[in-house]
């Protein structure tokens, strides 16, 4: 009997088949289901919302799904589902991006996401292999060893308000934001998807997760 199931968001602003694949890899055993509609969040135990592009963009679509919000913020914040949000999809934890203009994300972290701003020969996009430094223990990152890289290809990051929401930072001329966690939801600025073995011990440890 299979004990989890992936909600994988589709709402046109993620890179759903390559997430999917590498969460069947993390756990063969994890029945991982593409979530269209509000609807399809309700059989879940985990819930996973992948993001790529522009802020405004990914937030724009997810409104655009009819009562999409309502049901993650039921599923997610009243219900204690375990979320994991990936690149933009962490984005929009945040309270406001500042990506095209101010735009609202959902607001379970209080902060904003604002364009990297690195010294001179630091080119942004960001883009390519980088540490991650572990701000706290958490469970989704367990086990990782002691200097895990992590692909990345973004030009934003989040910015917590509050120091207790960071689980994660890393150096790009200086230390910017790179995960964040609260109570059953944890948002990765990086993409494991793309990160190999790390990546995979990432998501199995999100699948595993049960706050």
């Amino acid at each position: 009997m299979v004990s989890t199931r992936l909600a994988l968001v589709d709402y046109g602003s993620g890179n759903l088949h390559s997430a999917a694949r590498a969460l069947g890899a993390a756990d063969p055993a994890a029945d991982i289901a593409i979530a269209t509609d509000a609807n399809d969040l309700a059989s879940a135990s985990h819930i996973v919302l992948p993001g790529v592009g522009h802020f405004a963009d990914c937030a724009g679509a997810l409104r655009a799904k009819p009562g999409l919000v309502d049901a993650l913020e039921r599923h997610v914040i009243q219900h204690g589902k375990p979320f994991l949000g990936i690149c933009v999809g962490a984005q929009l934890l945040a309270s406001l991006g500042l990506e095209d203009g101010e735009t609202p994300g959902l607001g379970w972290i209080a902060g904003d996401v604002a364009r990297l701003d690195p010294p001179q020969g630091y080119r942004v996009p960001h883009v390519g292999w980088n540490a991650i430094e572990m701000s706290r223990p958490h469970a989704v990152l367990a086990g990782l060893g002691p200097d895990p890289h992590f692909y990345f290809t973004h030009s934003y990051a989040i910015r917590p308000r509050h120091a207790d929401d960071v689980a994660a930072t890393t150096d790009y001329g200086g230390a910017f934001v790179s995960a964040v966690a609260r109570a059953n939801f944890f948002g990765a600025q990086f993409h494991p998807e793309k990160s190999q073995a790390a990546g995979l011990k990432l998501l199995a440890n999100f699948i595993k997760w049960r706050p």
